[in-house]
């Protein structure tokens, strides 16, 4: 089957009264962000997605493929399975290398060049962390902003899954910005639990969270867009200091001050 949209129905909250928003619908492009403070529900919700709830999890919510009940095969057989979700969670069991365990996963998906797809994926995976994944890494002996870029890239380019969930990406020291950038260019749903401000504001749209619930629906405005291009000034800023820190260099005020002043003229 290909997927066009997914729907989600509402349920309940934790206090067991209805969600505000009633559904809402996701359509193949779309980028969406969910957000709220912590503990407010939001993982829960990805995971009704995930699990394609069908008014069976605590929150009672449905979930619906281009308007129809999700088929069988999706839930229970792990190859058909059209969504990935790259949670908080990252350990990994296996210390195979990374182009081993790529591989791997490139076989069972069928692929045919598989040295080509590889490189792609490493090649995406390398452009979200600070530091280069190489092949011959073990699994287990990556970071977890290496481990994210690489499931995230692994997801893209090898699993070719069309819906992605991404569970906090901006707590693993992922280039944000460009992980946006790049995941654009693929016709696929992204769903982002975040709270990262420019993720939110360069979503479609965004689900608000509380008390385990779907409180509010807001479509992203112009000048909502045009604050996410101020934030990524600051942001710019900050991502800078991070560079000079980690390569060992001392920072003082005039540094600041002058990028500040920059930051004003642009």
């Amino acid at each position: 089957m290909e997927i066009q949209s997914i729907q989600l129905n509402s349920g309940v909250g934790k206090d067991g009264n209805k969600e505000k928003v009633a559904s809402f619908e996701l359509k193949m492009g779309d980028i969406i962000s969910i957000v709220g403070p912590t503990g407010c529900g939001k993982t829960t919700l990805i995971n009704d997605i995930e699990l394609f709830a069908n008014r069976n999890t605590p929150s009672g919510r449905q979930v619906l493929i281009n308007g129809d009940p999700v088929p069988e095969d999706f839930s229970f057989d792990p190859k058909n399975h059209p969504i990935a979700l790259i949670s908080q969670h990252t350990n990994f069991l296996s210390d195979l290398p990374v182009g081993e365990f790529l591989e791997i996963h490139a076989i069972v998906r069928g692929s045919d060049d598989l040295d080509k797809i590889i490189q792609e994926t490493l090649d995406f995976a390398n452009q979200l962390t600070g530091e280069a994944i190489i092949r011959d890494t073990a699994m287990t002996e990556l970071s977890g902003g290496q481990t994210r870029s690489l499931l995230i890239a692994d997801a893209v380019i090898i699993g070719n899954s069309p819906i992605i969930l991404l569970d906090e990406i901006e707590n693993a020291g992922i280039h944000r910005t460009k992980a946006l950038e790049l995941l654009k260019r693929y016709r696929k749903i992204f769903v982002f639990v975040t709270h990262d401000p420019r993720i939110a504001l360069l979503s479609d749209f965004r689900i608000v969270m509380k008390n385990g619930a779907m409180q509010k629906l807001i479509r992203t405005s112009g000048d909502e867009r045009r604050a996410a291009v101020e934030l990524k000034k600051i942001d710019d800023v900050m991502l800078n200091f991070r560079g000079l820190i980690r390569s060992g260099q001392e920072i003082n005020a005039s540094m600041l001050e002058e990028n500040m002043r920059l930051l004003s003229v642009n």
